[in-house]
C-alpha cells in the first residue's frame, strides 16, 4: 500500500468494527500505517500514564497571523508555499509559538489539540531535561563514573564512561543505528522495547533480548575511546534513565511527570510505551499533544522557567560543532541530548525519526513543533526544506 499525503485520499486505517486494514507488527512504524498509528499508540502498544496532575494549565494567548501563503522552498529547493510544504512533509499538527503566544497552529491527517503524538527521538531531550533538573539537586554528578550508579554496566563497553560521555553520545559502546537492519543493535531495541515481534524467520540460534535492560548488558564491544567523537546512538538515553531511576527509586514516566509534566502546565497526560518489564523506552516512546510539545519548548526558551535550571540550559546550548554531526546540520552539535543548530544562534532542536521537531530560537523569541509522519525513517531533504521554512517564519514574524 502507498503512503498519502494529507490532499491524498486516505486509506480506512482501522475503520470500521472490526476495522479492515489493521497495522501489521512488523510495521505499524512505517507509511502509510503510521499516519494513523502515531496517534494512536495506546492501542498499538503497552503504555504507562505521565500524569499531569491536578495542577494548572498553562494557557496560551493568541496572535495569530495566517502563514498559510508565506513563500518557501519544497524538497526539492522550488518555490511553494508553507501550507504546500506541510502537505509535501505528511504533517500531522504544526504550531508555532512567538513570544509565548500561538502565532499559528494547524492540525492534519485526523489530528486534533487532545490526540497524543509519538515522539520517537524527541523524547531524549525531554529525559535530558528531568536528567538536568536531578543533576542540579545534586542527585547525579555527570562527572561521575557511569559505573558509580549502574555498577552492573562494568562487565560492558560503558566501563571507563562518565555519565556526561552518555550525555552528549561520546561514549565509545558500538551501537548500529542501521534502522532497516532488523539484526543491529536498533533492531534489537525494536523487540527489547516491545515495539516489535522477533522478525519471522530468524536465526534460530541468536538470543533476542527479553527486554532494554538486558540488551544494554550484552553491549560488551567498544569502537573508540570514550569521549573521543559523538556517534549518534539511542541506546545512551536508556542508560541515563536507569541511572536516573536507580538514583531516585523512582520509574521514568513518574519522574517526567513529577519534575516535569506537572510544572510545565500541561493540557493532558502524556504516556510512554513500556517494555517487557515495565521500563519506559525514553529514547523514543514519549506521547504528547501538539500544544503540549510546544509547552515544553517554551519551558526551554524561558531558560527553564525555573523548572530546568537555566544554569544547565546555558550548558546545553554550548556544544562543538563541525559537520559529522548530522548531514541536514552542517554546523551542527549535540549537547546533553538536544541538538544544537549552529554556533552563531545556539538554537536548540529537539529531533526524531520521521520528521519530528521542536526548534527553539531565543534570537526570535519562537518555539515551532512539527509532527510527521514520512513513509521513511529519514528525509533529508524534507528536514532541511522545514528549517528553511523555520527560518522563514522567524523573519515574517520579525
Amino acid at each position: 500500500m502507498d503512503s498519502y499525503r494529507n490532499s491524498d485520499p486516505r486509506p480506512p486505517i482501522m475503520q470500521g468494527s472490526p476495522p479492515k486494514l489493521v497495522p501489521p507488527k512488523l510495521d505499524w512504524d512505517r507509511g502509510p500505517w503510521n499516519r494513523w498509528a502515531f496517534q494512536n499508540i495506546r492501542e498499538v502498544l503497552p503504555t504507562v500514564e505521565v500524569w499531569r496532575g491536578n495542577g494548572h494549565r498553562r494557557r496560551f494567548e493568541r496572535v495569530e497571523v495566517d502563514l498559510d501563503d508565506l513563500p518557501v522552498v519544497d524538497s526539492t529547493g522550488s518555490a511553494t508555499t508553507l501550507a504546500g510544504l506541510l502537505d509535501e512533509t505528511y504533517t500531522d499538527g504544526f504550531l508555532v509559538l512567538k513570544d509565548g503566544k500561538i502565532a499559528y497552529e494547524r492540525y492534519f491527517n485526523g489530528m486534533d489539540e487532545r490526540s497524543l503524538h509519538l515522539s520517537q527521538s524527541m523524547a531524549k531531550s525531554v529525559t535530558g531535561s528531568v536528567f538536568g533538573i536531578l543533576a542540579g539537586r545534586g542527585l547525579i554528578d555527570p562527572a561521575k563514573p557511569v559505573t558509580s550508579y549502574l555498577p552492573e554496566l562494568g562487565e560492558t563497553a560503558w566501563a571507563g564512561a562518565s555519565v556526561q560521555h552518555v550525555l552528549d553520545m561520546t561514549t565509545g559502546v558500538r551501537f548500529s543505528e542501521e534502522y532497516t537492519n532488523p539484526y543491529s543493535e536498533i533492531g534489537q531495541v525494536d523487540v527489547a522495547s516491545g515495539w516489535k515481534p522477533v522478525p519471522p524467520g530468524s536465526d534460530p540460534a541468536f538470543q533476542w533480548p527479553a527486554h532494554m535492560f538486558e540488551l544494554i548488558l550484552r553491549l560488551k564491544d567498544k569502537v573508540r575511546p570514550h569521549g573521543e567523537a559523538f556517534e549518534y546512538r539511542s541506546i545512551e538515553t536508556d542508560v541515563l534513565a536507569f541511572i536516573m531511576e536507580r538514583v531516585t527509586g523512582k520509574r521514568l514516566a513518574q519522574l517526567v511527570s513529577e519534575e516535569l509534566w506537572q510544572k510545565l502546565g500541561a493540557d493532558e497526560s502524556a504516556c510512554f510505551s513500556v517494555d517487557s518489564a515495565g521500563y519506559a523506552l525514553a529514547e523514543g516512546g514519549f506521547n504528547a499533544t501538539l500544544r503540549d510539545y510546544g509547552r515544553f519548548g517554551q519551558l526551554i526558551l524561558d531558560n527553564g522557567g525555573g523548572v530546568v535550571p537555566a544554569d544547565w540550559i546555558e550548558a546545553t546550548r554550548n556544544g562543538r560543532h563541525g559537520p559529522e554531526f548530522n548531514p541536514s546540520l552542517p554546523e551542527g552539535s549535540y549537547r546533553n541530548q538536544f541538538w544544537i543548530e549552529d554556533p552563531r544562534s545556539r538554537a536548540l532542536m529537539c529531533r526524531g525519526v520521521f520528521g519530528q521537531l521542536i526548534h527553539i530560537d531565543w534570537d526570535n523569541r519562537l518555539v515551532v513543533v512539527k509532527l510527521s509522519t514520512y513513509p521513511d525513517f529519514a528525509n533529508i531533504a524534507y528536514s532541511v526544506a522545514t528549517l528553511k521554512a523555520v527560518h522563514a517564519i522567524a523573519a515574517a514574524l520579525g
